[in-house]
């Protein structure tokens, strides 16, 4: 009796074992379109953004990457849509949960640096200022390398939590000293500094697009 009740325990494990590989496996391709699809829109629309403003100087067309979350889903549901849904289980949701957190941070982040910004900026000296001024673009790269990495983990993929790591933590550095400007800088006088100015964020932008989303989520649909 006691060793039928050890089999049909064994049994039982190793089903779910199965089911939850399965589903791990179904999930993955699921994130790995998904990723790809995301990856592509970004560079798309920050190549297409840095073009309009190197031809026109309007620096208004930055406000365009606010519709980049649209853009993505909006393309992510009409690909989707004839196919097969991701089963909904754990996996699936911790990955749906750990995108949610990501989504409510850098939106509530970006929101009080935004209002930070503009109130120090009419209320203290230019030299002030400059020094407490909070810039999102970089934090938000490293807090999307995390979901990226963390994703990565839940999925049992390394290439996906190694191009999280690189793309999250090598975009902060980058952006955070300034590598392109020096180099830039380098290249161009002071005047046609100021002119390609908008192209370093467009080439982080890319950089962590393709390392970050694009080339995870391609090996991801790849895999068998």
């Amino acid at each position: 009796m006691e060793e039928n009740m050890n089999m049909t325990a064994e049994r039982s494990l190793e089903i779910i074992t199965k089911q939850i590989a399965q589903s791990r496996k179904d999930v993955s391709k699921d994130v790995g379109l998904s990723l790809y699809i995301a990856g592509l829109s970004i560079i798309g629309v920050a190549i297409l953004i840095t073009s309009c403003i190197l031809l026109t100087g309007n620096t208004l067309f930055y406000l365009l990457y606010a519709l980049i979350p649209v853009i993505v889903i909006g393309i992510d549901r009409y690909v989707k849509k004839d196919k097969p849904k991701a089963p909904v289980s754990l996996v699936g949701s911790m990955v749906d949960k750990t995108w949610q957190t990501f989504g409510i941070f850098t939106l509530s982040f970006c929101v009080f640096a935004i209002l930070f910004d503009f109130l120090m900026g009419r209320l203290e000296s230019p030299e002030i200022y400059v020094r407490i001024a909070i810039h999102p673009f970089r934090i938000i790269l490293l807090m999307m390398g995390m979901a990226i990495t963390i994703t990565g983990y839940i999925l049992k993929s390394r290439w996906l939590v190694w191009c999280g790591i690189i793309g999250g933590i090598g975009g902060f550095i980058w952006e955070s000293f300034g590598v392109t400007d020096m180099f830039l800088a380098r290249l161009f006088e002071l005047a046609s500094f100021y002119r390609y100015s908008h192209i370093p964020p467009c080439i982080i932008i890319v950089a962590f697009a393709f390392v970050g989303l694009t080339l995870p989520g391609w090996m991801l649909r790849k895999q068998k």
